[in-house]
């Protein structure tokens, strides 16, 4: 770990140390558990962030950024609680866009691609500039068939220079799937040429 990462790491350990020293008085406080559940996240610790997203919603049930969260801890490992999360957070406010993005991406792997695609959309209408709404939504057009959907929002993705790796790679999936190889090769160099692979987000 450099040094900028062990003083990150240090003043991130300084700030849970105040936030459960906080939360001994005020057990009740739904910012502080939620603001803790912040810090475990980016420490790493999800489980210990999940408990504090809960412990936020016990206190605050309409707390919608905590269920946002919880759905992105789930996304990984339990795909429906993530969603479950997620939909209670669009109940709670139907215009968060990372909870459609979440959507996206769960709905996406669940097989469920015209839902992905939905969600995919107004994430990006909620987040124009987000790299991540971008490709979700590339993907999901793929997934559901809707190619010529996917290689036009990819071609806006590289005319924009928003994540041109993810742009390149579902282009050329896309390409591929239109029956036009050649200019699907290129487009498939380009992202290994900056260094994208499918996994990333």
């Amino acid at each position: 770990m450099t040094n900028t990462g062990h003083e990150t790491n240090a003043k991130l350990n300084l700030y849970i140390k105040f936030l459960k020293e906080r939360l001994a008085f005020e057990p009740q406080s739904a910012t502080l558990h939620y603001n803790l559940g912040l810090a475990y996240a980016h420490k790493g610790l999800p489980a210990e962030a999940i408990s504090e997203f809960k412990q936020s919603l016990e206190c605050e049930p309409n707390l919608a950024e905590a269920y946002v969260n919880l759905g992105g801890l789930y996304a990984d490992s339990e795909p429906e609680k993530s969603i479950e999360a997620n939909i209670k957070a669009l109940e709670i406010n139907p215009d968060l866009g990372p909870a459609h993005s979440n959507l996206a991406f769960g709905y996406l792997r669940d097989g469920k691609p015209d839902k992905a695609v939905i969600h995919g959309k107004r994430a990006l209408e909620l987040m124009p500039g987000s790299a991540r709404a971008y490709q979700l939504l590339a993907a999901a057009y793929i997934a559901a068939d809707q190619l010529e959907d996917s290689a036009e929002l990819s071609r806006k993705m590289l005319q924009d220079g928003v994540s041109t790796g993810a742009a390149h790679f579902n282009l050329s999936v896309a390409l591929y799937a239109l029956g036009k190889e050649e200019e699907a090769e290129e487009h498939a160099r380009a992202a290994k040429e900056l260094g994208y692979t499918p996994n990333q987000e």
